[in-house]
């Protein structure tokens, strides 16, 4: 929890953090998106270290939002919506324990809250075959380099983004249109 202002905290990995960070600038209750590194075991790890596997952290996005606007389930909903939970270390053409999708719990209310989703996911056959989203509790959080930050706003036009995040980003508009937040940018 952000004590300073009354926040909320979560920490996802979905594949590239672009991808997370451009949805998740855009829902309300969102204070800030910040991209880095979770669930490995260097300290202070770069992107090309995290980039060869060999680091064991996973891209990710920390969050800070006001659970009295955007609920950890509706963030989770989301999350579950925009990107493949079934792809062990892949998204798309994006392979390897990095791209891996992971839950990193704040506190016990956010594990229960995540498995539970998970359960219910996979009793729905939600996407035919099971999540193997990993859930644990965040150990430490490690900021991305500043060029990685609110990538998608400053570089639309190029390809991956084009390719890969404005459809994310689409996806959301389409499928969450109540949380969407109308004063974000792209």
């Amino acid at each position: 929890m952000d004590n300073t202002k009354g926040l909320e905290t979560a920490t996802l990995g979905g594949g590239c953090f672009w991808c997370l960070e451009a949805v998740y600038e855009n829902v309300r209750g969102v204070h800030k998106v910040v991209s880095g590194y979770a669930g490995g075991h260097r300290p202070n790890p770069t992107y090309e270290q995290v980039c060869t596997g060999a680091t064991g952290h996973a891209e990710v996005v920390q969050l800070s939002f006001d659970s009295a606007t955007i609920s950890y389930q509706e963030l989770l909903d989301i999350f579950f919506d925009i990107h493949d939970p079934t792809t062990l270390n892949r998204q798309g053409a994006d392979m390897g324990t990095q791209y891996r999708s992971a839950i990193f719990y704040h506190s016990e209310q956010q594990r229960s809250i995540a498995e539970t989703t998970i359960e219910k996911l996979n009793a729905t056959q939600y996407r035919k075959t099971p999540i193997v989203t990993q859930v644990q509790p965040l150990e430490v959080f490690y900021p991305a380099e500043a060029y990685h930050q609110q990538y998608f706003r400053k570089n639309p036009a190029q390809p991956y983004c084009r390719a890969v995040v404005a459809p994310k980003v689409s996806k959301l508009r389409a499928h969450f249109p109540a949380v969407l937040n109308t004063q974000a940018a792209g």
